[in-house]
């Protein structure tokens, strides 16, 4: 028997699984945040932003939200969003840094990272005031998404422009690029830290990263076209791709790189989201303003949350 969206919610909110969690959803095309409830998918705020915001990272208290104003590739801004009231409480000028898209907090949130994909850099900030603490160049084109190792120690950059992936050690200082594929771009590193997956749009190839190296292990398909953004699963066994021109997402076994399954959603998916516990994924449909929601498990799709215009960028808030 099918289990209703509404039974779902009633199950997650009786166990207190998710209970007051929040998802954030980015609607490029609105200038906007969506706030949802983690359990009902109802409606918790909108928030306009800058112009044509990409990208969302929420601190780890939940409070936070941290949007990236992309503004064309023109962006200078960064929006900061209180979860609480969904208010916009702040806005950091980024100065002469340009594109600012993928966007991350530090696991202790002290810090916020971002690239700046038009500028070629990737800068830290403050979290709590938004100044510039740190400018790093990556010497690439197109400097486009980002991830952390879970200890904060190192970044990965995923440079469409120039097919690479640049690693920027925070202890040493020290900077490096390792090519990928074409139009490098959705990249992931596993709950352990041991390895960075990278999704090549272009090559419609996945690249896997070895942390410890940082060489490149493995090359290998896609399992569609247009592979546009990577996510683990909480416990690390698989890696779920967002095939944009195929309208799939595939998941891969994360250790022996098997293709286990595609799945049908709706058109151009490109933001992926895990809730935190790994039953559930969401993937944003941009060109269908809504978000499918997939059970992790069965791997069907278990529900459609309409969003504002182009939703993109994904976010969970623990509350």
């Amino acid at each position: 028997m099918k289990l209703t969206y509404a039974g779902l919610a009633a199950i997650l909110a009786a166990t207190g699984a998710i209970a007051d969690d929040q998802i954030v959803v980015v609607n490029k095309g609105d200038d906007t945040i969506s706030i949802l409830d983690a359990a009902s998918y109802e409606a918790a705020g909108q928030v306009s932003v800058g112009a044509n915001p990409h990208e969302v990272y929420v601190s780890p208290d939940g409070r936070t939200a941290y949007v990236s104003d992309y503004g064309g590739a023109q962006g200078t801004t960064i929006s900061v969003v209180d979860l609480n009231s969904a208010v916009r409480t702040d806005v950091w000028d980024l100065g002469s840094n340009r594109g600012p898209h993928g966007v991350w907090v530090s696991p202790d949130g002290e810090h916020v990272w971002a690239t700046t994909e038009t500028s070629g850099t990737v800068i830290e900030m403050s979290s709590e005031t938004g100044e510039i603490t740190h400018v790093w160049e990556t010497g690439q084109r197109v400097s486009h998404q980002l991830v952390p190792t879970p200890d904060g120690a190192k970044l990965y950059i995923a440079n469409i422009g120039s097919g690479s992936v640049t690693v920027i050690n925070r202890t040493t200082g020290d900077v490096t690029t390792l090519p990928t594929g074409a139009g490098a771009e959705g990249i992931d590193v596993s709950p352990d830290g041991r390895e960075v997956w990278v999704t090549n749009r272009a090559a419609n190839t996945i690249s896997v990263i070895d942390v410890a190296t940082d060489t490149v292990l493995e090359t290998f398909s896609s399992g569609g076209t247009l592979p546009i953004r990577a996510k683990f699963t909480p416990d690390g066994s698989e890696v779920w791709i967002s095939n944009g021109t195929s309208n799939q997402v595939a998941v891969f076994h994360a250790e022996s790189r098997e293709l286990r399954a595609t799945i049908d959603v709706g058109a151009i998916p490109i933001g992926l989201l895990m809730s935190p516990d790994g039953d559930r994924v969401f993937i944003a449909n941009t060109q269908d303003d809504l978000i499918t929601v997939i059970d992790t498990e069965s791997r069907v799709v278990i529900d459609q949350i309409s969003t504002g215009d182009e939703p993109d960028g994904l976010a969970w808030a623990n509350r």
